[in-house]
């Protein structure tokens, strides 16, 4: 498992290199409670915030492959718990990958479904 990690971080900096990226008007994002089995979609404009439940949510940012925003887009967030001082997640969510970069709270998850266009479109 190491030996992968580390191939995977030595590739890292070229497969980034390769990738022409386009940024998002927005994102949608899919929140889960589960206290309560509560699910909700929720569609963010670059800079603003949803509440659900304890959380705010903030997208900072959301980009997706040049040429194809249907494909694995990854988004910028700021996740603030009401209850704590300090955000529980700030950093890059990947919706392909939600578990490579996750929230990391007992009660609620939040993950990227994809970015959203300027013409609207969640593609």
């Amino acid at each position: 498992m190491r030996v992968l990690a580390a191939l995977l971080l030595m590739a890292a900096p070229a497969l980034a290199q390769d990738l022409r990226t386009a940024e998002g008007s927005g994102a949608l994002l899919r929140w889960l409670d589960k206290m309560s089995g509560e699910t909700a979609d929720a569609e963010l404009m670059r800079g603003q915030s949803a509440v659900s439940g304890h959380l705010t949510i903030e997208l900072d940012e959301c980009r997706y492959p040049a040429g194809d925003p249907a494909s694995d887009a990854f988004a910028h967030l700021t996740i603030r718990d009401s209850r704590a001082a300090e955000p529980v997640f700030d950093g890059w969510m990947i919706a392909s990958s939600p578990a490579l970069s996750s929230l990391d709270h007992p009660r609620y998850d939040v993950w990227l479904l994809r970015c959203t266009t300027e013409a609207g479109s969640g593609e």
